[in-house]
């Protein structure tokens, strides 16, 4: 079974403002202190943040018990340090400058970038699928650029900045733009041609090494992994486990095809890349509320059925896994009730503020069971 990890960045909130709370160091120092997350939390750019960087898994269970622990950690470390934990793409109320965390290489990061920095307030959800190597993680980016614009739409999650509705779902998408490399990748030959690639972006507009190559899909320099990074930060846990599922059966339904590189280099063909960037950021801008890219088409469609289309594609990558129910359950209540931008807009528009450190509060730890509706009732 192909392994995954998941990636969550988090952010400390002042609970009456939720403007950014610069805890994160102390909550890194008794994270670091335990046993069970040490090895998985990590500092992050801003003095707000903390990041839970997974332990390799293989089912979506035991990746549930792990997300769910590590923010129930950390909620109650907040709690004690009187102030909110959020898991949001952008805070509601960020500040002109943010505070960066003490570290010799996000110190080097801003004096590269700049007044870039300014804006660079972003939290975010990146899953990381496992590959046999290089060559096959080339064949299942091929394959995989085409549904960003629909992962985009799904994850979108950062409608507020600075106390305004700025009438995007994903504003945090917007912010990103600024970033040398940000945006969807090019389609490439292989392994040796990403290789190339890469590396004659080294030194040009504050890319000062690999990991700042900001693509939306990218391979990781230090994993044997595909690594999807479109996801604004999730309310709850369950939807960051149903998208890591979506990613890992559409690598796993890429690599397994005959003929797997040449089908992925043509349905790369089919999605150039400034067809990708018009469309993520159309996402961006709609979420899932209008239409989105259909790769089966060539078109844009409703968003619900393009999503619908995909959870057919891949039912049987998901049923293999035991993932489907995951999946087609937060499918159905992404299209029924919204994403976590509707959320947090309409908490917004009812009651300010306060309306949206509730909805935070609630999904943080909420531990979401399944509908007893059918299965069938989107696909």
């Amino acid at each position: 079974m192909r392994t995954f990890g998941i990636e969550e960045e988090f952010q400390f909130l002042v609970p009456d403002t939720l403007a950014p709370a610069d805890v994160g160091e102390e909550v890194f120092r008794r994270l670091s202190a335990s046993l069970e997350w040490h090895d998985v939390t990590h500092r992050e750019f801003m003095a707000s943040q903390v990041e839970h960087a997974s332990a390799v898994f293989e089912s979506l269970d035991v990746a549930r018990s792990a997300l769910l622990g590590f923010r129930r950690t950390i909620a109650a470390h907040a709690a004690e340090l009187g102030v909110l934990a959020g898991s949001v793409g952008t805070s509601p109320q960020a500040p002109p400058f943010p505070s960066i965390t003490e570290l010799e290489r996000y110190r080097r990061i801003v004096l590269d970038m700049a007044g870039g920095i300014a804006d660079h307030q972003l939290n975010g959800l990146h899953v990381h699928i496992g590959v046999a190597d290089r060559e096959s993680g080339v064949i299942a980016l091929n394959a995989a650029r085409p549904w960003i614009p629909l992962l985009k739409a799904m994850t979108a999650n950062s409608p507020l900045w600075r106390g305004q509705d700025t009438g995007y779902d994903s504003w945090r998408t917007v912010l990103l733009r600024r970033w040398t490399t940000a945006g969807a990748p090019p389609a490439f030959v292989d392994a040796d041609d990403y290789q190339h690639r890469v590396s004659r972006l080294i030194g040009i507009g504050g890319t000062s090494d690999r990991a700042l190559v900001a693509w939306d899909l990218r391979l990781s320099e230090h994993l044997p992994t595909i690594e999807f990074r479109i996801g604004d930060a999730q309310l709850d846990a369950e939807t960051s486990l149903a998208v890591a599922a979506l990613c890992r059966a559409l690598v796993t339904h890429a690599l397994e095809r005959p003929s797997a590189a040449r089908v992925a280099a043509l349905e790369s063909a089919d999605a150039p890349t400034e067809l990708l960037s018009s469309a993520v950021l159309h996402s961006a801008r709609y979420g899932m509320r209008q239409r989105v890219l259909d790769p089966l088409t060539r078109r844009m469609a409703p968003s619900a059925d393009v999503l619908a289309g995909c959870v057919r594609l891949l039912a049987d990558e998901l049923e293999d896994t035991g993932d489907l129910e995951v999946v087609t359950e937060v499918a159905r209540r992404l299209v029924l009730s919204g994403t976590g931008a509707e959320h947090q807009r309409a908490a917004f528009e009812e009651a300010g503020i306060a309306g949206v450190r509730r909805l935070l509060e609630s999904g943080f730890v909420a531990d979401q069971g399944s509908s007893s509706e059918p299965l069938t009732s989107i696909l």
